[in-house]
């Protein structure tokens, strides 16, 4: 690696990205373990990390992998989801999770749970959004959506209309032609991340700098603000210290198609109320996906406008969030919400 993706891999540690899982891993001096980015251990010292295309390569470089987050087991696991979706995008009909186990010689429980994790949906409900790819080459449209599996014409319109914002190949392409506003502003939770283009926020979060953001947009273009971007940052500080449905913020995200569906859930809690994860899954149309629900809330782009604070574990305690916990019960107590401790 050259320097500048030595640092995109450091901010990717530091975040634990658990999409560049595979990518990379990274051996630490100080312990003689090399691991995946996503590794739940406490961050090192960046003059103590090594980067390294490949296990192997560590492994050479004298590292032992980390037993707690199996490194070696990243990048196979990310080889057998991206031929799982090869083998998707190829198919004309039909792929049972059977068939795409013996294709990737893994049992179709845990390729199951691996494509849920890294993609944020089944093989299955995967299918079933692809499908919509056929809507503009169809000859009749309304067969094509009931085709879809959706039940009428309106409700495919209703979804188009909650995905507005960059094309998800932009966000693939680390922002490619896309121009982006931003700020680093007060707030009395602290310093608060403010990114937009045209459209709307694109990320958003306590803490983070304008590293974090060229992480995640390395080829996009910076600009500094104007009139336009100042009265969103203005919108935008008001929601944090003042919470209230009323600010209608435009936003530019993309996810996948669950996490969408939990993101558009989220937008559904009114101020002053909370869902629980289970609850959170139901609501996306996914009732036994509640694990999945809290890795898509997780992996939410922009705190507090998308209220990923609102969802609390079933024993009424706050659960995790990205920002901290501190952060979560102060938003939660700004919307008169008390929770246990």
């Amino acid at each position: 690696m050259n320097e500048d993706e030595e640092n995109l891999a450091w901010q990717a540690v530091v975040a634990r990205s658990r999409a560049h899982d595979g990518a990379f891993v990274f051996g630490v001096a100080s312990t003689g373990v090399f691991c995946r980015p996503s590794c739940p251990a406490r961050r090192p010292r960046r003059e103590n990390v090594s980067f390294y295309n490949t296990p192997a390569e560590a492994r050479e470089a004298g590292f032992r992998p980390c037993l707690r987050c199996q490194p070696e087991a990243a990048g196979r696991d990310a080889e057998a989801v991206a031929k799982a979706l090869a083998v998707l995008d190829a198919a004309e009909g039909r792929v049972s999770l059977e068939e795409l186990g013996r294709l990737t010689l893994y049992s179709p429980a845990h390729l199951q749970r691996l494509f849920l994790r890294m993609v944020g949906l089944s093989p299955a409900a995967y299918q079933r959004a692809k499908r919509a790819d056929a809507l503009g080459k169809a000859d009749s449209v309304t067969q094509a959506l009931y085709d879809a599996g959706y039940g009428a014409a309106s409700s495919f319109y209703d979804q188009a209309k909650e995905r507005m914002g960059m094309a998800p190949s932009v966000w693939i392409k680390g922002g490619a032609g896309a121009e982006i506003r931003w700020a680093v502003v007060e707030t009395s939770l602290g310093p608060l991340l403010v990114a937009a283009t045209d459209k709307g926020v694109c990320r958003m979060g306590f803490g983070m700098d304008e590293g974090d953001l060229r992480a995640q947009f390395p080829q996009a273009e910076f600009l500094e603000g104007n009139a336009e971007f100042a009265q969103l940052l203005s919108m935008v500080v008001a929601q944090v210290e003042m919470p209230d449905e009323s600010h209608k913020i435009p936003l530019d995200v993309q996810g996948t198609a669950f996490q969408e569906k939990v993101w558009a859930a989220l937008r559904q809690i009114p101020k002053g109320e909370t869902r629980t994860y289970a609850q959170l899954a139901a609501a996306a149309g996914h009732p036994k996906a509640s694990r999945a629900a809290g890795s898509a809330n997780g992996a939410n782009p922009v705190a507090v406008l998308v209220p990923c604070h609102r969802v609390i574990r079933g024993d009424g305690t706050l659960g995790g969030y990205a920002w901290g916990e501190e952060i979560k019960a102060e938003l939660l107590r700004r919307e008169g919400v008390y929770t246990k401790e």
